[in-house]
């Protein structure tokens, strides 16, 4: 399948380059380096809703409850790697984002989720997922939630 057919509906894209460093003993990407690429898109969509600026002026933002992925096929050196992302839900203190990533030749490799809880990091608690990111979440993806 081609990466058009199948990732018209994830807004934010991201590509990286695998390096040498991320093969493990069998010469293909080890799979701590998926939660890595989940990582940095995860990142890379935070900073296109301004959740990440936000954190820095406020210290309330995002922090990952929880990840999970699921191998679809290995990855290898020399290439590139596409992450795609999506917001999936928006609860009330919580959000979770779907990633897709994708080989240079654009099959999918693995699929990746993260829950992301709101916090008060001076606070110490959760708190409720702002309105005004929800909708900046809404003018990027072309969807309500």
């Amino acid at each position: 399948m081609a990466v058009i057919e199948l990732f018209n509906d994830f807004p934010v894209k991201l590509e990286l380059r695998i390096d040498w460093a991320e093969l493990d003993l069998f010469g293909h990407v080890n799979n701590v380096m998926f939660a890595k690429y989940a990582q940095a898109a995860r990142v890379h969509y935070w900073e296109q809703i301004g959740l990440y600026k936000h954190y820095l002026e406020t210290r309330r933002g995002p922090m990952v409850a929880s990840f999970s992925c699921r191998f679809r096929k290995p990855l290898h050196y020399p290439g590139k790697v596409t992450i795609y992302t999506r917001m999936k839900h928006i609860g009330n203190t919580s959000f979770s984002l779907q990633h897709q990533i994708v080989d240079g030749q654009d099959e999918l490799a693995a699929e990746a989720e993260d829950v992301i809880v709101m916090y008060d990091f001076e606070k110490g608690a959760k708190i409720r997922f702002p309105d005004p990111f929800r909708l900046k979440v809404e003018a990027l993806e072309g969807r309500s939630f």
